[in-house]
């Protein structure tokens, strides 16, 4: 009993302590000492009630490349879509049977930047029941992206 109690105190003296030194009395460091920004209320322009603000438009913050994304989905039109979130760049699908094959995948598809390269693409494919698929397949399947991803982007002509 006195063991746990003398455990009890051991931690409340030491969150106490540990939230006194987060504090100053005045002599500390001042505002401009904290990585350049000033923290005055006077200054600082943010409070709490921006966050329900939506100050900016919605379909510009998306962070992925659109002709990644299409390109996934065009490559990919075989499996059905499950969910989708342009957001965070995550495409999942279904299992589906490629044209003129034999075995069903399913993949997830992950668009990590807003370029056009081939570290943005994130290529996951599962066979059934969560089978592995050949690293050679999953490699077709991200190049086939990438080629289409390019030859999109040469049709709209941003070269």
């Amino acid at each position: 009993m006195k063991t746990a109690q003398a455990a009890r105190l051991m931690i409340a003296a030491t969150l106490c302590a540990g939230l006194a030194a987060c504090g100053s009395a005045g002599g500390g460091r001042k505002a401009d000492d904290f990585n350049g920004s000033d923290m005055r209320p006077e200054v600082r322009r943010t409070t709490i009630w921006d966050v329900f603000k939506s100050s900016e438009n919605p379909n510009t913050t998306v962070g992925v490349n659109k002709y990644l994304w299409n390109a996934s989905l065009e490559v990919l039109n075989f499996l059905p879509v499950q969910t989708v979130d342009p957001f965070t760049g995550v495409i999942q699908t279904g299992y589906g049977t490629p044209p003129g094959g034999g075995r069903s995948y399913r993949a997830t598809i992950k668009i990590a930047d807003p370029a056009l390269d081939a570290r943005s693409l994130k290529l996951s494919l599962q066979g059934p029941g969560g089978a592995a698929v050949e690293p050679g397949t999953v490699r077709a399947v991200e190049d086939a992206i990438l080629t289409r991803a390019r030859q999109l982007r040469i049709q709209d002509g941003r070269l």
